[in-house]
């Protein structure tokens, strides 16, 4: 299998990009929040509910996130 790194330029560029994207919504969940005095994850999910595949895919890893907790409560 033939595998090549990436360019160092391109690796920097999508990072920007993607911390531009995360700020943004954080800033804008946060002016959501700001009304009702404190942040919630439906804050974040509002802000995302007209793309669908993130959506689900933001939904699918709470349900599993919620899932883990549930089992390692019940180990101890």
């Amino acid at each position: 299998m033939c595998f090549f790194y990436p360019l160092p330029e391109s690796v920097s560029l999508v990072e920007g990009i993607v911390v531009e994207y995360v700020t943004d919504l954080a800033h804008k969940a946060q002016d959501i929040g700001a009304k009702r005095g404190k942040l919630l994850v439906e804050d974040f999910l509002y802000q995302i509910r007209k793309d669908l595949p993130k959506l689900n895919r933001c939904t699918e890893l709470l349900s599993i996130q919620e899932e883990t907790i549930e089992t390692s409560r019940e180990g101890f």
